[in-house]
């Protein structure tokens, strides 16, 4: 994969700006990954953004909606051939992962153990985040979730947000 010659603080701005565009688009959804742990104090870096979807057909209608009028296109394809994402991508429980005009974001049908929006809600927590309403998993949920991952980063994030929910604690 070619270095991405932006600045971290470059890229991180681009992220902050596509999740506020996300955010008042009226979808619903769930900050997942690395930007939820971000939120939650974690001193991790992350090139993404990650979500899980409301699978509810109108929720899925303003997704697309939106993905639409960011250019999102799947990731990874070769040189010179461009492939949208369909509401059938979004409908699915699997990943699609995109690079948006505003920077790499990921939506998600399911994360580890299968779980989808629904599963999700109790694990979640609304922030204010630039006016608006924004849904995070709970460290707590991403710490559990993590301990049973197979996936050597989830294993080596393990520490970092161990210690973070510690601190957070302690306040």
């Amino acid at each position: 994969m070619p270095s991405d010659p932006r600045k971290p603080e470059q890229r991180g701005s681009e992220l902050t700006n596509l999740l506020e565009q996300l955010c008042g688009a009226g979808i619903d959804f769930i900050l997942v990954g690395g930007l939820a742990a971000v939120s939650q104090g974690a001193p991790i870096t992350t090139f993404d953004i990650d979500i899980v979807p409301s699978n509810q057909k109108s929720n899925l209608g303003k997704l697309l909606d939106f993905i639409r009028s960011v250019n999102a296109r799947h990731r990874g394809r070769p040189e010179g051939q461009v492939l949208y994402p369909t509401l059938q991508d979004l409908n699915a429980s699997g990943h699609c992962l995109l690079m948006t005009d505003c920077g790499p974001l990921d939506i998600l049908g399911t994360i580890e153990q299968g779980l989808g929006y629904d599963d999700l809600l109790g694990d979640s927590s609304e922030i204010q985040f630039r006016g608006h309403n924004l849904r995070i998993l709970k460290l707590e949920a991403m710490i559990r979730m993590k301990r049973s991952s197979t996936r050597e980063k989830d294993k080596r994030y393990l520490p970092l947000l161990d210690e973070t929910l510690r601190r957070s604690k302690k306040k």
